[in-house]
């Protein structure tokens, strides 16, 4: 089966081959690996993407990825236009259970609320099936360090004139009303 360039970035593993031992793996992309992640992200181009992942078994059924992610990204200045280019180097770690896992059931408080701790680890992920999708989830943790708005090094908005409400000499389209008066309503 052949993937097209508007498929996501995947990367199989059949949870039964996890054992309780980590296991290192590296995932390095292709061109039609590249091409697909510059679709998945919207980005211009993706001009490099690897990942050193550590997968073990997490308490019974769980299972633990933690790893490395790297890639070169190129992406329009937000404010120029001009090609920035951007590299992502990010570490992560999540915990991945099977939805029917008495683990993954997320328990609430007296008043049907659940408590998360911000500081706290992340609560745990579910998949379904017997396999789990290390490309995509390393791809997502790669995603979410991309800069948003990106700029051109050296870019300088020191001749752009922000105005100050204080002084301001342009009315507000409000003032007018400033002189009206309420009628007076007890006719």
């Amino acid at each position: 089966m052949t993937q097209s360039d508007n498929d996501p970035f995947s990367f199989p593993v059949k949870v039964s081959n996890i054992s309780a031992n980590p296991v290192t793996v590296r995932i390095s992309a292709d061109a039609g690996d590249l091409k697909r992640l510059e679709s998945q992200w919207g980005v211009s181009e993706v001009t490099g993407f690897e990942a050193k992942v550590e997968l073990g078994r997490w308490k019974r059924d769980g299972v633990r990825v933690k790893g490395h992610v790297s890639s070169s990204i190129v992406q329009p200045c937000v404010a120029t236009l001009e090609p920035v280019s951007q590299q992502i180097d990010e570490d992560f770690e999540a915990i991945f259970l099977p939805e029917n896992s008495r683990l993954a059931i997320r328990t609430l408080d007296g008043n049907g609320e659940m408590f998360l701790d911000p500081e706290g680890p992340d609560l745990p992920e579910t998949f379904s099936g017997d396999s789990l999708d290390v490309g995509a989830i390393v791809a997502e943790f790669a995603a979410l360090a991309i800069d948003s708005y990106p700029r051109k090094p050296g870019l300088d908005f020191s001749d752009r004139i922000e105005s100050d409400p204080a002084s301001d000499k342009n009315p507000s389209p409000f003032s007018v009303l400033q002189g009206l008066k309420p009628e007076d309503s007890t006719s």
